[in-house]
């Protein structure tokens, strides 16, 4: 007779576990042959031996016993067997720990096959290395060094001679440097190909280029020209430098207004936030803007007109104590290497900017700037595939000019004291503080009701 039991029966403390197995019952008198290759209890005794292997500790003598007492619990369990005992079962004991193959260079535990053979992370990048450097190795003793996970270190040649001894192939190790390479140049393409400017953006690129030449030209379009006062070293302030200085700086106060009207939206904002925006970013956009005329090798910066001054000059004209400041920016600026398109970028970026304080609508200047953004990571990776840092390094030039800014409006007050009469009105009211802002703010709103319009020249002096 013969009597099958189902999966998960369980004996004495040490569960077995398998899917069915078949037990043939004999009766009385029976001759039982358990070694007859015909015989079905050979396939339990070679099921014995499998199981045995994953259970050491069950010797041959209380593996029968347990197996007969399985039998017989089993059978007078049939009865009462039922489909619940099949969720009640505790769980299966955990597999056996994974056995690792050695590394047929040194023996370390092998993490895989490498080039060929089974070897460890250590010999496959040693290897590796060796073949993509075409390294000539030396040994020091006979070129029969022992190699092995203590030893594999010491002889280089010996370790080689060994990775190819086993069978490690060359061919194998470039193949997976052009595997590596040809993902590499996917993945530039897929980036070259990625940064294309929008129409929409296109055009917003396209205006503040047009805007930023036309108010500020560059450097190969002026007309150099110089001067010899006080070029020799640094005084207090050159008064003659200053009343020039002064000229062109109201000059220049001018076209960066200009230029912000020629920004997409920036005439769409209130009156009040257009010179908010101005007032804050209008020195930030002077400093950039002679910055990109510092011509390093006469250490020289060349204003509007051609004016060109040393160092010692722009100190005496009155820059003071900020003047080795912006010498340090315009150099910091040359490895960018930016054209007009970025500088224009980046001088609108600095002037539509939703953190300046007192704005009436700031969300509303933060939808202005993001397109300039976007605009600017954009042109500067696709004109520049090499160098993705671009677009973050000069947007951390907008801090340094801030803080160059912000020490230029301090050195206004103590030029205030050096100079012999008052200043320029323009550079007072656009470097005011944010104190007589507001005050001022109050005023313009008074005299707007007297229909001055934003096409003349308003109380701050902006030709809006």
């Amino acid at each position: 007779m013969r009597t099958t039991f189902p999966y998960g029966l369980h004996g004495d403390s040490r569960q077995i576990m398998f899917d069915y197995v078949e037990f043939q019952v004999f009766g009385p008198g029976e001759i039982v042959d358990f070694y007859s290759a015909s015989s079905p209890s050979c396939m339990l005794q070679e099921q014995d031996q499998d199981l045995a292997a994953f259970f050491p500790e069950l010797i041959e003598s209380d593996w029968q016993e347990h197996r007969y007492s399985q039998s017989v619990e089993s059978q007078s369990s049939s009865s009462s067997f039922s489909s619940d005992d099949l969720f009640t079962r505790p769980a299966s004991p955990p597999p056996p720990p994974r056995t690792y193959k050695p590394c047929f260079v040194c023996q370390d535990k092998s993490s895989g096959y490498h080039y060929g053979v089974s070897a460890c992370e250590g010999c496959k990048g040693f290897f590796r290395r060796s073949v993509q450097k075409n390294m000539v190795y030396t040994c020091h003793r006979d070129r029969n060094c022992i190699i092995n996970k203590i030893t594999r270190n010491r002889c280089q040649y010996c370790r080689l001679q060994r990775c190819f001894a086993v069978g490690m192939s060359k061919e194998s190790v470039r193949n997976d440097r052009n595997k590596r390479k040809g993902k590499k140049e996917a993945v530039k393409m897929t980036i070259m190909e990625t940064y294309e400017l929008t129409a929409e953006l296109g055009l917003i690129v396209e205006k503040i280029c047009r805007a930023h030449r036309e108010t500020f030209p560059s450097l190969c379009q002026l007309g150099k020209y110089t001067t010899n006062s006080s070029s020799d070293h640094r005084i207090q302030l050159d008064l003659g430098l200053w009343d020039k200085f002064s000229e062109l700086a109201t000059k220049c106060i001018i076209k960066v207004v200009e230029f912000a009207k020629q920004v997409p939206g920036f005439t769409g904002l209130t009156i009040a936030d257009q010179i908010t925006l101005l007032k804050a970013a209008c020195l930030d956009i002077l400093i950039l803007r002679i910055c990109t005329r510092y011509t390093p090798d006469q250490d020289t910066m060349t204003f509007s007109d051609g004016l060109t001054l040393t160092r010692t000059q722009i100190h005496n004209a009155g820059f003071g104590p900020l003047t080795d400041q912006v010498f340090t920016f315009a150099g910091q600026l040359l490895p960018l290497e930016m054209d007009d398109t970025e500088s224009g970028l980046l001088s609108a970026i600095c002037l539509v900017s939703g953190d300046r304080e007192d704005l009436e609508e700031p969300s509303k200047v933060e939808v202005l700037q993001e397109p300039l953004l976007e605009a600017l990571k954009i042109y500067s990776r696709k004109r520049r595939p090499s160098m993705p840092l671009m677009f973050p390094k000069a947007l951390m030039k907008i801090t340094d000019l801030r803080s160059i800014s912000a020490k230029g409006a301090e050195r206004v007050v103590t030029l205030k004291m050096e100079i012999p009469g008052s200043m320029p009105p323009l550079i007072e009211e656009m470097l005011e503080d944010l104190q007589n802002l507001e005050k001022h703010q109050k005023s313009v709103t008074t005299q707007h009701t007297h229909a001055v319009s934003s096409q003349h020249m308003n109380s701050a002096g902006f030709p809006l």
